[in-house]
């Protein structure tokens, strides 16, 4: 696991954790500088548990040891301070009375972060087994509702305009439907920040049964839509007020989204080149025609 991911990978797993693992992670969360200078029993002390649940904990989202977390947690704050654009005195939290301008940072801020964090754990063998599968496929499925809707959208634009036969699909029914219809041939890609919506999971299940290779898109890399998966692609969100880790993961998404289109484009050259070409004229032939002033 990169270090810059350890309080991402925490409030990924938060959701899964329950009664003193969970306050230990929140507390964790709450202050990471603070607790780089606390030992696991005075951790546990402060969280009402123990310095055996702190221990549990660490190893609950896969670290090796308390001193792993401390270790990843001081590393973390050190790249932030040293980051260009990780502002490490520019918090999450945006309050009513705060200026344009902080906003602008805070959430600029975010989104970078979301993106870099995405960069450092990107899998590249999975993004080439994705491309791989997209580029021969006889058709490609993609799932997602909600905010993920846009994005599967998004991804049905950008690899039909370079020649892939595919389907955007926002509703359960009829995503189940043509999931239904694939076979071997085809592939599955479904997009879920949580990776526990059931609209996405049904239909992306079904597709995983009739033999097609499936592509999870998630930022939790234990959902159930990644355990589905034959290939996931893992994306980090950055939260802050107002904009919940669904919104504030979009951009990450994207960026793995152009990722596998480029590199489709790459395997299948000639027929993205051919495609593009064809369709290139489209939007300017639609640009309204400014009138010069007489």
């Amino acid at each position: 696991m990169p270090s810059t991911d350890v309080t991402t990978l925490i409030r990924t797993e938060l959701p899964r954790l329950a009664g003193s693992l969970r306050k230990v992670g929140e507390l964790i969360l709450e202050d990471p500088a603070a607790v780089t200078h606390c030992s696991a029993a005075e951790l546990g002390r402060r969280t009402g548990t123990s310095q055996a649940t702190v221990t549990r904990f660490c190893r609950a989202i896969g670290l090796d040891s308390y001193q792993h977390l401390l270790i990843e947690l001081a590393q973390e704050r050190g790249r932030g301070e040293s980051s260009d654009w990780g502002s490490a005195e520019i918090g999450p939290d945006i309050s009513p009375d705060d200026s344009l301008e902080r906003v602008v940072q805070v959430v600029g801020t975010a989104d970078l972060r979301a993106i870099q964090q995405t960069i450092d754990r990107i899998d590249l063998d999975a993004i080439e087994r994705a491309a791989q599968a997209v580029a021969r496929a006889r058709r490609i499925d993609v799932y997602g509702v909600g905010g993920s809707g846009a994005v599967a959208q998004e991804t049905e634009t950008r690899l039909f305009r370079i020649g892939c036969a595919v389907r955007g699909w926002t509703e359960v029914h009829a995503a189940t439907t043509s999931a239904a219809l694939l076979t071997p041939a085809d592939v599955a890609i479904g997009i879920s920040h949580s990776g526990a919506t059931r609209e996405t999971i049904e239909p992306f299940e079904l597709a995983k049964e009739r033999g097609a290779t499936t592509v999870a898109l998630t930022a939790d890399p234990r959902s159930p839509l990644a355990r589905a998966a034959d290939v996931r692609l893992i994306s980090s969100s950055s939260e802050t007020s107002f904009r919940t880790g669904s919104i504030g993961a979009r951009h990450s998404v994207l960026m793995l989204i152009d990722c596998l289109y480029v590199r489709v484009g790459q395997l299948s050259y000639q027929r993205a080149s051919a495609s593009l070409a064809l369709t290139d004229h489209i939007a300017g032939a639609h640009a309204v025609k400014s009138r010069r002033a007489r």
